[in-house]
């Protein structure tokens, strides 16, 4: 993987930000100037911050089957992979909701998993998220960010145990853990369902 461009296929993945980033109305009152997910930076609160999400198989985001690395580390060959990525800059302390389109882009069609990620140096990633398979598909996700002195240590995603779908005869709980829909249920899939994928985002840290 030459740059992390070699993952953007903006025309697939559509991209909405509940009370989304404007670019020249924030100028005023942002102070981080970083815009690619690969850069590290420092932020302040209500700063906007990039980050990214990559869309693969759980195995690609590993070195040697064992070690998780960053999607902006070219030991990795995402782009390979037929891999995809998301981009999105949030401000800080703000609730969030990231919306990623799924009538025309199909996660099970690039392996499946998603990963969190920012910086370079000091490369933060979450652990690979089921997303979907052809059988089911998992359409919501609060992922958490933990910064230390305006850096970014650590990236998480918080799991609610299905409390969510409990008795909806809609959605099944897979591995305890996750509320997911029959993907053929799903828009583009056979279905009727709209199963966009929505992540939450929640900060914690200084």
């Amino acid at each position: 993987m030459q740059t992390l461009t070699l993952l953007l296929v903006s025309s697939v993945v559509a991209l909405t930000i509940a009370g989304g980033f404007n670019r020249a109305a924030a100028l005023g009152g942002n102070t981080n100037s970083v815009y690619s997910p690969c850069s590290d930076t420092r932020i302040q609160r209500s700063d906007g911050f990039t980050f990214g999400i990559a869309f693969s198989s759980r195995a690609s985001f590993f070195l040697n089957q064992t070690v998780l690395l960053s999607p902006c580390d070219r030991r990795l060959t995402l782009a390979a992979m037929n891999s995809q990525l998301s981009v999105f800059r949030p401000k800080i302390d703000e609730i969030s909701l990231l919306s990623i389109n799924t009538s025309a882009f199909f996660p099970d069609n690039y392996g499946g998993y998603m990963v969190g990620f920012a910086g370079r140096k000091y490369a933060a990633r979450s652990p690979p998220a089921f997303i979907a398979n052809s059988t089911y598909t998992v359409t919501s996700f609060t992922l958490v960010m933990e910064f230390q002195k305006g850096r970014l240590q650590n990236l998480f995603w918080k799991r609610d145990g299905c409390a969510s779908c409990k008795g909806n005869s809609n959605f099944v709980c897979l591995n305890k853990q996750d509320c997911a829909i029959r993907t053929p249920s799903c828009k583009g899939r056979g279905g009727t369902v709209d199963c966009s994928l929505g992540i939450q985002l929640a900060f914690s840290g200084t």
